[in-house]
């Protein structure tokens, strides 16, 4: 049964409060991941690839975070990283996708800062993690 806009905005600002103290990409971005589909109602695994592996254009592997084949990929940093070197090598790892693997929208984040980009729209927004419960409806595509 799918989520009312009530309940996906509880759990968004539970999430928020949960996931407040977290910064490290190879410690938290998994379970980050999971608990965020879990907003929606959503399980990852029913959407999503952990570190789905994918050749770069240098012919080196590559790693993307998680991808939802043709809807999304969402690349991970630490607190405090760079987001447009991350929006940057999600891109690349396009590169790397069958033309029915690539997705509409990348999400680059922190843990504390949101980048959605829409690729078919050529636009984003940017949000802090405080500020999910204002934003969940960019993320309506999920349900």
């Amino acid at each position: 049964m799918a989520l009312s806009w009530n309940e996906i905005k509880d759990r968004a600002l539970n999430f928020s409060k949960e996931w407040a103290d977290t910064s490290n990409e190879e410690a938290d971005a998994k379970p980050f991941l999971v608990e965020f589909f879990n907003v929606f109602g959503i399980s990852s695994k029913r959407v999503g690839t952990f570190e789905h592996r994918v050749k770069k254009l240098d012919e080196k592997d590559g790693y993307i975070d998680l991808l939802w084949k043709g809807t999304i990929l969402i690349e991970m940093k630490s607190r405090g990283k760079n987001l447009d070197r991350a929006y940057q090598q999600a891109i690349d790892y396009t590169h790397g996708l069958k033309q029915h693997e690539l997705p509409k929208y990348i999400l680059v984040s922190d843990f504390e800062n949101f980048r959605l980009y829409d690729l078919e729209e050529d636009k984003h927004i940017e949000f802090k993690l405080n500020e999910l419960v204002n934003n969940v409806q960019h993320f309506g595509y999920i349900l």
